[in-house]
């Protein structure tokens, strides 16, 4: 739990941010009059409620499991992730429309230099605060911490393109540019939305994570002890910040119960030694058939009916499959 009550102190931080960018971010805009600050200004209106939001499943998240919910409250985290790409996607329908008025309803521009002054201030206080909630999102395995960093950053590139806009309007004197560069960012701000919310409906639906699976094969075909004969079956589910895992291992059919969850424990500790203590484990053990022999390469096995042949190395594929592995399967 320890690692929740850090995502929900820094979803804090971040929240507290969202607000005082928000109100700098309209103070600028009350100074201009740009649409194109108007148009950060509304994303971060959306910042501030999806700060609010995460900030609630992070709570809920970080409650302890009960008799209601067996595998903690981690899945708030996805939902609230939906939630904050669904207000993004709304918000760049919202500056394209606010972007086409201006076209049609122009009106002038005044104190750019000002404007462009404190938009720059929020871009950087944007990509700092969104970095360090990605790398700590990723690090405990959060999907809600990596929204708001990724939705943070996309802030970031959005103002900054709204800032050279700003600069080129201010050289130019073209007023129809304002609109234009709101349009441009609009569109990148849906997509960033249309990202968070792609992943969020994939946790909620538990989808597979491919690149997390293949990182786990390679840890344990790199590591895999003697007695670890073959692994199937496995598979992996998000509830927030954990990683539930379960598989099933096979071991040498002589092994007595002590023997064989001392090669359970050594898998489990492998694992949350490289994924942190988010990761938690429910590993069956099978012991071996006559057909394992000819993938065991244990030298020293006084049962065996065999001829060893080749081991089989674990892919995401084969190690996914709910059977052993054999020579004749692969």
């Amino acid at each position: 739990m320890a690692v929740a009550q850090i995502n929900l102190r820094l979803q804090k931080i971040v929240t507290i941010v969202a607000v005082t960018l928000f109100i700098i971010k309209i103070a600028a805009w009350y100074l201009t009059r740009s649409v194109s600050i108007l148009t950060d200004a509304l994303e971060s209106t959306v910042n501030v409620i999806a700060g609010f939001i995460s900030l609630y499943s992070l709570y809920i998240a970080a409650k302890p499991r009960d008799s209601n919910h067996p595998y903690g409250h981690g899945k708030a985290e996805f939902l609230s992730a939906a939630v904050e790409g669904s207000l993004i996607i709304v918000a760049g329908f919202i500056i394209i429309y606010e972007a086409i008025d201006n076209f049609v309803h122009p009106h002038s521009l005044s104190k750019l230099n000002w404007g462009i002054l404190l938009v720059s201030f929020t871009a950087l206080i944007n990509f700092i605060t969104g970095s360090y909630c990605i790398r700590l999102g990723k690090r405990n395995n959060s999907l809600a911490l990596i929204a708001s960093g990724k939705h943070l950053q996309s802030d970031t590139w959005s103002t900054l393109g709204i800032i050279a806009g700003l600069v080129l309007i201010w050289i130019t004197k073209l007023k129809w540019l304002d609109g234009a560069v709101a349009i441009a960012f609009a569109f990148f701000i849906i997509f960033t939305g249309y990202n968070i919310l792609r992943t969020s409906i994939a946790g909620i639906m538990d989808e597979a994570d491919r690149a997390l699976l293949e990182k786990m094969v390679k840890l344990l075909n790199t590591n895999r002890r003697t007695n670890w004969i073959d692994l199937h079956n496995l598979r992996i589910i998000k509830f927030g910040n954990v990683l539930h895992t379960d598989c099933h291992l096979t071991v040498p059919w002589y092994l007595n119960v002590r023997e064989a969850h001392k090669e359970i424990e050594a898998l489990t500790l492998l694992l949350q030694k490289e994924f942190g203590e988010t990761v938690e484990f429910f590993v069956h053990a099978d012991g071996c058939m006559d057909f394992s022999c000819r993938i065991c390469s244990k030298a020293d096995c006084a049962v065996r009916k065999f001829t060893f042949e080749k081991q089989v190395t674990w892919t995401v594929e084969n190690i996914s499959e709910n059977r052993r592995h054999s020579i004749s399967s692969r």
